[in-house]
């Protein structure tokens, strides 16, 4: 006769644990691939603080969005350009307030070291003839920012419609940069900071400033993460100016 109730406290505690290891786990926090070094190293940081550690998943921030809005338990958003931002505040998925973009990022030629040729990179500049014959590698125009910015630049620079045939599309800035270090093309379009973190690839020439939109991070809580209270520590301490020198380390700029 004990059994019932034994069986009864038993499927209270299974059915709160789940409640209870979801309230000790950090954040949660989808970012795009190319703050991957720098939010690894800020993550650790926070830790040392006393804080938990945040979960944190980097993919193309495209693929993020589209995971946040199929439902996808993230409590910050970090996207690499402000249209996929855009994108979750038009659908209410995000807390508007505290939306902030407290860091930028250069777009730069890249090749492998042992071919690096330093270039200034004008509108007479030819790139077709810089890969020889290769592809460029950058992240897919058609999703991903570091894609976009290079698509920008290559109609400021009058080429867009003689490269485009010619580009490596990557999922993802870093992907597209892998292809670089591994040979497989001879020229890549991506984050100065990205470019600063490769073994074996050499920047050429940084694109000038004019030839694409402003390359800003916008930082947002998601509805989930803005009802938590670590959440909101977390994106306050990563938007701020505590988490200011190590962005500056890892080569983003920031914000004003």
């Amino acid at each position: 006769m004990r059994r019932r109730p034994i069986l009864a406290a038993l499927a209270a505690l299974a059915a709160a644990a789940p409640a209870q290891a979801q309230a000790q786990a950090g954040a949660t926090v989808f970012a795009a691939a190319s703050l991957a070094d720098a939010l690894r190293a800020l993550g650790q940081e926070w830790v040392v603080r006393g804080h938990l550690a945040p979960r944190l998943s980097f993919a193309a921030s495209s693929a993020l969005a589209r995971q946040i809005e199929q439902g996808a338990p993230a409590d910050l958003f970090l996207s690499a350009d402000e249209a996929w931002m855009d994108v979750l505040q038009a659908r209410n998925l995000i807390e508007a307030a505290t939306r902030r973009s407290p860091i930028g990022n250069a777009l730069v030629l890249v090749a492998p070291a042992d071919r690096a040729r330093p270039v200034t990179l004008a509108r007479g500049t030819d790139l077709l003839a810089l890969a020889a014959g290769g592809r460029i590698a950058t992240g897919d125009p058609a999703h991903v920012p570091a894609g976009r910015y290079a698509q920008a630049a290559l109609e400021w620079m009058g080429q867009w419609q003689a490269v485009a045939p010619r580009l490596a599309r990557a999922d993802n800035v870093r992907a597209a940069l892998l292809l670089v270090e591994r040979g497989e093309a001879p020229l890549g379009i991506v984050y100065a900071t990205d470019a600063a973190a490769a073994r074996g690839v050499a920047v050429l020439g940084t694109f000038p400033p004019e030839s694409h939109p402003p390359i800003t991070y916008p930082f947002a809580l998601t509805r989930r993460g803005a009802q938590g209270p670590q959440a909101r520590a977390l994106h306050d301490f990563l938007s701020g100016p505590e988490a200011a020198a190590t962005w500056q380390r890892f080569g983003f700029k920031l914000a004003g």
